[in-house]
């Protein structure tokens, strides 16, 4: 498969997790991938890991929560590949320590994860969009949530981020459409990754067993995986989705149409 072949793209929280995986992906699918991570060690491995595959990667150390290094991201992919096509605003973080109500909350804790969660996505979005439309178009696809659909309890940071991310995607698509820009959201459910088992290990006991019982709340019977966010990304950049902009794509394993999903639906198979 090489449908991305010569596209640019840019990864942010590329180094782990779905953003990792995704990155891994479009570099195997043809792309030039720019990984941006504030996490040296993992960017530098995932680096290495792509090129070792014969495909083209660079890593950009950054945290895209700051003006100057989102920008700094762009001119890397513009200066080593020459421009850029798509961009997946995969970086977020939910800290074990955020689980506050409003009133309990800090507020460098809730600019943290604002900052991290959705400024970096205008930011991102500010620097790119103007080298796309050099090429004619692009494509930004935002990481959003369930949890910008529905909530649970003690996440009021996390909670307004994802919500405010899939209010930003449809309003930039509509600001882009006319110049071939298109913009979509995407909304994880529980997936396997290092945030969620951080998660998981706050329950005490085995995190495999703690997974486990997490995906037996699901319709489909288990958590989702990186690849199964890839393999969503990977569609909504190709020209196979060329006519969806300014929508969100939901991909839980069934959760939301539970009703209460952050309830605890893990009645469902019992």
């Amino acid at each position: 498969m090489a449908e991305f072949k010569g596209k640019v793209v840019i990864v942010t929280g590329g180094a782990l997790g779905i953003g990792g995986v995704t990155a891994e992906e479009f570099a195997n699918r043809g792309a030039l991938v720019v990984v941006a991570d504030i996490d040296r060690d993992a960017g530098e491995v995932i680096e290495g890991r792509i090129r070792a595959e014969g495909n083209d990667a660079v890593f950009v150390e950054a945290d895209v929560s700051v003006s100057r290094q989102c920008q700094i991201v762009v001119e890397r992919a513009v200066g080593e590949f020459g421009g850029l096509d798509i961009l997946f605003n995969n970086v977020g973080i939910q800290p074990p320590t955020s689980y506050l109500n409003v009133e309990n909350t800090p507020e460098e804790t809730w600019d943290r994860i604002v900052g991290v969660n959705l400024k970096s996505h205008f930011l991102m979005a500010k620097f790119a969009i103007p080298e796309m439309r050099k090429r004619g178009g692009g494509v930004v696809i935002n990481n959003a949530s369930v949890q910008g659909l529905q909530s649970q309890r003690l996440v009021p940071a996390y909670a307004a981020s994802k919500g405010g991310v899939l209010s930003l995607t449809r309003q930039m698509a509509l600001d882009y459409a006319a110049e071939n820009i298109r913009v979509l959201a995407i909304c994880p459910g529980t997936i396997d990754t290092d945030m969620v088992r951080t998660v998981a290990s706050l329950e005490g006991g085995d995190i495999e067993e703690t997974l486990d019982r997490y995906g037996a709340s699901h319709p489909i019977g288990r958590i989702g995986t990186g690849q199964d966010i890839s393999n969503l990304v990977m569609f909504l950049a190709s020209d196979a989705a060329s006519f969806m902009t300014g929508s969100h794509v939901i991909v839980d394993g069934g959760y939301m149409a539970l009703g209460a999903w952050a309830g605890g639906a893990g009645s469902f198979q019992d």
